[in-house]
């Protein structure tokens, strides 16, 4: 499995237009090929800080079918206004579970 984390800081004043185009982008998500789940997160200390995790079975799933696909720029085109810059995408493997 990869985690995507998205760090994703939203212009003030946006938060709730933010919130509800990543709720009405779930369906995207959950039809994507090898996505498992997803999960948004909201800064505490700054509640304009988002953080988005995506479960992919494969970096490719994310990286190719979903970014190639239609799905991601309907993605784009509810949220990407209420971007204050550039997301920062990173990918991460499980090296180790606790509990």
């Amino acid at each position: 499995m990869i985690l995507e984390t998205a760090e994703i800081m939203v212009k003030a004043g946006m938060e709730e237009q933010f919130e509800a185009g990543v709720r009405e982008a779930v369906p995207l998500f959950k039809r994507a090929r090898g996505c498992t789940g997803m999960r948004l997160q909201r800064g505490i200390e700054n509640p304009r800080a988002y953080r988005l995790l995506v479960q992919w079975d494969t970096l490719e799933d994310h990286n190719v079918h979903f970014r190639g696909s239609e799905d991601f720029q309907a993605w784009r085109r509810l949220v990407g206004d209420c971007f204050d810059g550039a997301p920062n995408v990173t990918h991460l493997s499980t090296v180790l579970e606790g509990f």
